[in-house]
């Protein structure tokens, strides 16, 4: 056994604490190592879907504008490293060790998701990063990120209903939790959101002293014409392109606030330029999103999708000719999500998008019974991973369309196995 192997035993023996939100913890520890958070501009991101697309996109352009980079997000699809990175490359397991290992000391009751943020930190300091994007791991409020006491600029990318029971059971309380991560004297961004979950975000951002709020579609025009999309900015003399290598049509939505974020940033990081800003856009890379993968005979799109919101987007995106998509009758679904989801709403959501049908449960956390799936919607149970692929595969034949959807730990797996990928153990945390 390698010294990242013990050690990510050690990290993996904390997940049975599970979900445990506050700052208190994570800032006790920081202080410990002198605050390593407080060593670079950040740029934070919150949101029930987009943030990691967001966050992907943020990093990319500061690479672009020749800033060193921390990207910080979770979970993984294949490997813990995944979650920390610098300069678009997930750190060596030598040194991933190391810092989980000063982690886990600072403190016996640190959560699993404590402790990875806090070896981020410690990864970052030691690389010298010029600037860190952080993606929120759950809400805004009480999430471990939140200790960041003064970012760059912050923003809300999407608000659907997720983790409800941390966070609440309407638009306007779960817009309230991610909304607390605005600092005074802190821009915010806010993605196209509900108008209650708007008028809650832009209210509880400014009562706690955000500089100024820019909401796409208010303060943000977001233009379509025939030459794509952009976005105007308050601050710059042109409109932005917005050409996101990442598929859908919410992408430029994603990208409208990636944008803004960055021209906001410019304060702390003067070098970013408009060019730049496009260029990341449009080389930004997020795996498990809208992927389209080969399995030796035909397509296989992978979607990350775990919520209703993200699997309406994904219909979207089949039903305007996504993929090789060109009915249900050739498309089969390989579909599994953990219990604590809105499986039922998903289901009804991706029945009319695809005959065929194989149930899985991903690993990660409890997922939802291969009987609950088919008591809820016809299908088969499809066994492994492995096996539904396959069976999928026979349904549909060559030309048909593989759909992997339901959970980001079943894209992960799917992914991994595809692509010949080592995988470390699942973590919905």
């Amino acid at each position: 056994m390698s010294q990242f192997e013990h050690v990510l035993g050690a990290v993996l023996a904390r997940v049975p604490q599970g979900i445990r939100l506050g700052v208190e913890r994570t800032r006790a520890a920081c202080e410990r190592v002198g605050r390593p958070d407080r060593d670079f501009p950040v740029l934070h991101v919150a949101g029930t879907n987009g943030k990691g697309s967001v966050s992907a996109q943020c990093e990319a352009v500061l690479r672009r504008a020749g800033y060193r980079t921390g990207l910080f997000t979770s979970p993984h699809l294949c490997r813990f490293a995944e979650r920390i990175r610098v300069d678009g490359e997930p750190v060596d397991d030598e040194t991933l060790a190391r810092h989980l290992e000063s982690a886990l000391g600072l403190d016996d009751e640190l959560s699993f998701f404590e402790v990875a943020f806090v070896a981020s930190m410690l990864a970052f300091r030691e690389a010298r990063v010029d600037a860190v994007v952080l993606e929120v791991g759950l809400g805004g409020r009480l999430d471990a990120t939140n200790v960041v006491e003064k970012p760059a600029v912050t923003a809300i990318t999407r608000v659907a209903f997720d983790h409800v029971k941390q966070l609440g059971d309407t638009l306007e309380q779960i817009a309230w939790e991610k909304a607390a991560i605005a600092k005074p004297g802190v821009p915010m961004v806010l993605g196209p959101l509900e108008a209650s979950a708007e008028r809650v975000a832009r209210q509880e951002a400014l009562r706690l002293g955000a500089s100024q709020v820019l909401g796409v579609g208010r303060e943000l025009d977001l233009r379509t014409h025939s030459g794509g999309s952009s976005v105007v900015v308050p601050g710059c003399e042109q409109p932005i392109a917005l050409r996101p290598s990442l598929r859908g049509a919410y992408q430029i939505e994603n990208a409208s606030v990636a944008a803004a974020m960055c021209v906001l940033a410019q304060a702390s990081l003067c070098r970013i330029r408009a060019e730049h800003i496009e260029r990341g856009i449009a080389e930004a890379v997020w795996p498990g999103r809208l992927e389209s993968l080969w399995d030796g005979v035909g397509e296989v799109l992978i979607d990350a999708a775990h919520n209703p919101d993200g699997v309406a987007t994904l219909v979207e995106f089949l039903r305007g000719g996504g993929g090789s998509w060109s009915g249900p009758a050739s498309t089969a679904l390989v579909f599994g999500a953990m219990d604590d989801k809105a499986w039922p709403q998903m289901l009804e959501l991706l029945e009319p998008v695809a005959q065929h049908r194989f149930y899985v449960e991903p690993p990660g956390r409890k997922a939802a019974s291969v009987d609950k799936l088919r008591g809820k919607l016809q299908g088969e149970a499809g066994g492994d991973a492995a096996t539904a692929l396959r069976r999928a595969r026979e349904a549909v034949g060559a030309v048909g369309l593989v759909v992997v959807a339901g959970s980001i730990f079943l894209a992960g797996q799917v992914r991994a196995l595809l692509l010949g990928l080592p995988r470390d153990p699942a973590v919905a945390l």
